[in-house]
């Protein structure tokens, strides 16, 4: 018989060690300004969504191509809500395509692209699927396995590290709450 507390606890992805109840959990709101550095998208505002398995990014003018053997995505982004004429072109490796059930019930095939993530001044890799998400509050959704074993989300609090500054019409920046 053992007394190890960490006997039954889930290993992390990364190193799969054990996490003991010490470990810190990072917590994060119910919204959060993330980074997608690889993307160069340095801020986009994202739900965090426990209910959503998969992350999602709005993307558009989406083309597949094959680089040799490697199929590969084209994209562009629209990395600030109600703001078209500001976009940032991708291509990145395609990862898979998978069926993805809406909220709605409609099921879909959407590409897959694997990625880094900034949240919160940390950096994890996540699988994000594309997807119009014009018609949607966010430009982008983190699904609980993008923040499994690594965050906690507290669903009363936004913007945890901190909101981003908008620049005013007079080239003021506005005082951060």
């Amino acid at each position: 018989m053992t007394n190890d507390p960490s006997r039954n606890q889930p290993s992390t992805e990364s190193t799969g060690s054990k996490l003991l109840p010490t470990d810190p959990l990072v917590v994060i709101g119910w919204r959060e300004w993330v980074g997608l550095p690889e993307l160069k998208v340095r801020h986009v505002k994202a739900k965090i969504d426990t209910g959503a398995r998969s992350s999602s990014l709005h993307a558009f003018d989406v083309d597949t191509y094959f680089d040799q053997d490697v199929e590969r995505v084209r994209f562009s982004i629209h990395p600030v809500q109600q703001r078209d004429d500001l976009h940032i072109e991708a291509d990145v490796p395609i990862l898979e395509r998978r069926h993805i059930r809406s909220s709605n019930g409609n099921v879909s095939e959407r590409i897959v692209i694997r990625t880094p993530l900034e949240i919160l001044r940390r950096r994890v890799m996540v699988d994000l699927t594309l997807a119009n998400r014009d018609s949607m509050g966010f430009r982008m959704l983190v699904g609980r396995e993008a923040i499994r074993n690594r965050f906690l989300v507290d669903c009363g609090a936004s913007f945890l590290a901190g909101r981003r500054k908008r620049k005013r019409s007079g080239g003021t920046e506005p005082p951060q709450k």
